[in-house]
């Protein structure tokens, strides 16, 4: 198997002859893909949601499984000619059984989903009614939008009421119970997309079984951490699993489901025919790809470099300043508050992308900005280790961040 990540010598290798016509004509499209793949290779990568992508499985996601259509799941396919697309996601779905360590005789698997927001809402209409309770992270303390936000198509068709975190940053697991028995929800949702600290999947699935609510785990994040051992599972607490697969399980733009065997049924015919169409193959087996080198272990040092970087990064950002939400981090992530500084999230994302740095604007808990320009930033380590960068990199990075907003404050 090759592990030869998309590094600035390959892209230069390669960038030549990669983006043409096989007829010889040429294509703006092409040219805009090289300058993508030329602008990847240039910055320093600091969004924790987005990684890179082995040689290997972007061949797959670019393979001839891009032609095929395979509506149903495997072995019960609506068109013919879907031999080897079960074959292959028979092989990817017990790659995700091995890969989170989950016994077959208790979860199973959907690796159809197309994104992370999709897997959410199947899950959702899987298991509940129109109208039903569910319980969550707020977006402002570190939830995501399919976590019940008005903008979203969840927080129109549900009811959710909201946890979030204390003024130190943590989540208070005796508020969440305290919520939780007051709003009595169907279904509890542990889940983040900007809160750095390790998630107690045990206390939630605690207070899920106190109040009889389901409980629901979004990974999304933390996929790759899990896989790599450095961050809890949520198995055996989580009645459901849903988690996107690129991010710090660095495979494609797709998602999985896993779920109690006697939910899986409802939940796989709200993903089809409920929801989407024919799954994208092609993703399936970039999938299967990074599920493959997710289980070396190599993937295992990426994921302990990922958190080391993480702290290195966060322990001298907080040296030189920076007001570091819940003061540090467990995880691949760090949430700063730019207040301080006399910039919003905004100003401090394009000041630094001017610079070479990219980074996304978020809000922090407690924001009074809005979420189009928040009051915070927020960093991550996934890319970058990708890159074989370690401690003493991400302190130079810190201090590179500090010359741009402190000093242009």
């Amino acid at each position: 198997m090759s592990y030869k990540w998309l590094s600035p010598s390959f892209i230069k290798e390669k960038v030549k002859d990669s983006w043409k016509f096989t007829t010889g004509l040429s294509s703006k499209i092409f040219e805009i893909l090289k300058k993508e793949e030329e602008r990847q290779k240039k910055v320093i990568n600091l969004i924790p949601s987005e990684n890179f992508v082995s040689e290997d499985v972007l061949r797959a996601l670019g393979s001839v499984f891009t032609n095929k259509y395979a509506e149903g799941k495997s072995h019960h396919r609506y068109y013919a000619g879907n031999k080897f697309v079960d074959e292959m996601e028979d092989e990817v779905i017990d790659l995700v059984h091995k890969a989170f360590k989950v016994s077959k005789d208790e979860y199973s698997v959907n690796v159809q989903p197309y994104s992370g927001s999709i897997a959410n809402i199947a899950a959702y209409f899987g298991v509940l009614n129109i109208g039903d309770k569910i319980l969550s992270m707020s977006l402002e303390h570190g939830g995501h939008l399919t976590h019940g936000h008005s903008v979203s198509i969840t927080g129109k068709i549900f009811k959710f009421e909201h946890y979030g975190v204390e003024e130190d940053g943590f989540i208070n697991y005796e508020k969440v119970l305290e919520i939780a028995k007051k709003f009595q929800p169907k279904m509890i949702i542990a889940g983040i997309s900007a809160y750095p600290r390790i998630l107690d999947f045990k206390k939630f699935g605690e207070i899920a079984k106190s109040v009889g609510a389901l409980l629901m785990a979004d990974i999304a994040h933390v996929a790759g951490l899990i896989v790599g051992e450095v961050h809890p599972s949520p198995f055996p607490y989580a009645d459901i699993v849903t988690t996107t697969t690129h991010k710090t399980l660095r495979g494609p733009r797709s998602a999985i489901i896993i779920s109690k065997n006697k939910l899986a049924d409802s939940i796989d015919r709200t993903v089809f025919p409920g929801i989407q169409g024919g799954p994208h193959m092609n993703a399936v087996a970039a999938l299967g790809v990074a599920l493959e080198e997710a289980l070396q272990s190599s993937f295992k040092k990426y994921a302990e470099q990922t958190i080391k970087n993480a702290k290195a990064m966060a322990d001298e950002l907080s040296k030189l300043g920076f007001r570091l939400i819940s003061g540090g981090t467990d995880s691949h992530m760090i949430l700063i508050d730019v207040t301080s500084l006399g910039i919003t999230g905004q100003q401090a994302s394009d000041r630094l992308e001017s610079e070479g740095i990219i980074v996304n604007k978020n809000m922090i808990p407690f924001d009074t900005r809005k979420p189009w320009d928040p009051s915070g930033i927020r960093l991550g380590t996934p890319a970058v280790t990708t890159r074989g960068m370690k401690e003493r990199d991400m302190i130079a990075i810190a201090k590179r961040i500090a010359e741009i907003l402190i000093s242009k404050s």
